[in-house]
């Protein structure tokens, strides 16, 4: 077996405001460019808000800004690929920060973090899959459970990741064309099991699953690293 490489693990509790770890991740991104910091896994949730990836156009928002603000959302135009997603309450998000070497290989990079998925559902009881035929993702048929989206840092520092839909309220994806697939729905580990699933539920299987396929050792990060996101807290 390869050996794990030491990493940091930031899991803060609550809901975390996403301007402020969208900045906190990009900085611990590019410390890692720079060797200052080992590879990363960020796990959160985060308020109500859309994100909008490179991909996304103006009319994959079915709801105006101001009908989103009035919802208690927000909408974010962000540096991933994709079009349009959601995060919220009661939907584990992942954001590892990770060196890819000399030879980056995005693919493979998004196919590891579909296994991480693919491997946390069937834990906890659903099977799922991948859509080549489609997008990146993980799929319940025609349902996408879990959206993926990255970008890399001068090509070789991963930054956002995968959104994994627990106990998520999908109303709020009425809001967009989610991932630009106006054929396409979205589900979650609840609807699929008929029963509550928490993100606190899930959270133990995916690290797990993170540390194994991303071959990581991980430890929690020292208090100046995980202070921005404790901060961040909202709920």
């Amino acid at each position: 077996m390869t050996d794990r490489l030491p990493g940091w693990l930031l899991a803060p509790a609550g809901l975390i405001d996403y301007d402020v770890a969208n900045e906190a991740m990009h900085a611990l991104a590019r410390r890692r460019l720079a060797g200052e910091i080992p590879d990363t896994v960020i796990v959160v949730q985060h308020p109500p808000v859309f994100t909008a990836g490179r991909r996304a156009t103006e009319d994959e928002l079915l709801w105006d800004e101001g009908t989103v603000r009035a919802r208690g959302g927000a909408v974010r135009r962000i540096d991933r690929g994709g079009s349009f997603t959601f995060h919220g309450p009661g939907q584990l998000v992942v954001y590892p920060i990770l060196g890819l070497g000399g030879r980056p290989d995005a693919a493979a990079h998004l196919r590891r973090l579909e296994e991480v998925a693919i491997r946390t559902c069937a834990d906890i009881g659903v099977t799922v899959g991948r859509r080549a035929d489609v997008q990146t993702g993980v799929w319940v048929g025609d349902d996408k459970i879990c959206a993926i989206g990255v970008r890399l840092l001068q090509a070789r520092v991963t930054l956002h990741g995968m959104a994994l839909n627990c106990d998520t309220d999908l109303a709020w994806f009425e809001g967009i064309v989610a991932c630009g697939l106006p054929d396409h729905g979205v589900t979650s580990l609840t609807r699929e099991l008929g029963r509550d699933v928490s993100v606190g539920e899930v959270v133990p299987t995916a690290i797990h699953h993170l540390s194994e396929v991303f071959e990581l050792m991980l430890a929690e990060a020292p208090e100046d690293v995980v202070g921005p996101f404790v901060g961040a807290a909202v709920a």
